[in-house]
């Protein structure tokens, strides 16, 4: 009969694992990928913001993430509880970083104008004029603070005066963007407790069969419940 309390470990345990895969695989492409040269507005925005994330930190957590899972397989392989308990403890230690991270990402969730107000000033004139030209803006908080750059969109004083600036639908879009990427983030976390849960649950069941074989042994029945 299948134990489905080891069924569902089992299964979490492999969520766990793709849940750090596809961590280390946005980490790494994000990072080999933000400092490219941007072709058009929202990728430009996109990119800037890319850069302020703990995109190393993320890397070093999914790898932390696979090393687990491959000391959970040991844990599988044995009826022994040692292995169960350590790997506990380690899913434990990747719950928390995998939080510091999502908390990260959300305080900048709580700054994203003053953050695009350093990027902004930051960057050169072209890829100012990507931005004006995505949003439909000019200069930053407004025409003149910081001043404009001339270009289609914003062509004179007078015609940039017309228009917004570009801190508003910066500070919108940065705000729906990072919001996704935390609440992903925050979603791993509940794979982390999941996983813990799972491991506290199989734990319990090691120890009572543990306990009934022990019992049987002591009746004089020979056999194992595992």
């Amino acid at each position: 009969m299948v134990n489905k309390v080891l069924a569902a470990f089992v299964a979490i345990d492999g969520l766990f694992a793709t849940m750090g895969a596809v961590m280390l695989g946005f980490s790494v492409i994000v990072l080999n990928t933000c400092f490219n040269e941007p072709t058009e507005g929202e990728e430009a925005a996109r990119d800037l913001l890319y850069r302020t994330f703990p995109l190393t930190a993320g890397i070093v957590n999914a790898i932390f993430t696979l090393l687990i899972f491959l000391v959970t397989l040991p844990a599988l392989s044995t009826p022994a509880r040692g292995w169960l308990k350590f790997a506990g403890y380690l899913i434990v230690a990747d719950a928390i970083f995998t939080l510091i991270i999502g908390l990260d990402l959300w305080i900048i969730t709580l700054r994203t104008k003053e953050v695009f107000h350093d990027i902004w000033i930051a960057q050169p004139a072209a890829i100012q004029d990507l931005l004006q030209t995505e949003f439909q803006c000019c200069g930053f908080f407004n025409s003149t603070s910081p001043a404009f750059v001339t270009d289609a969109t914003c062509p004179s004083p007078a015609a940039a005066a017309l228009l917004k600036g570009c801190s508003t639908p910066l500070t919108s879009f940065g705000n729906i963007f990072i919001d996704n990427i935390f609440t992903a983030v925050f979603g791993m976390v509940g794979i982390d407790v999941a996983l813990i849960m799972a491991t506290a649950c199989l734990l319990k069941d090691r120890k009572e069969r543990e306990r009934f074989r022990y019992i049987d042994e002591k009746a004089g029945i020979r056999g194992s419940t595992f």
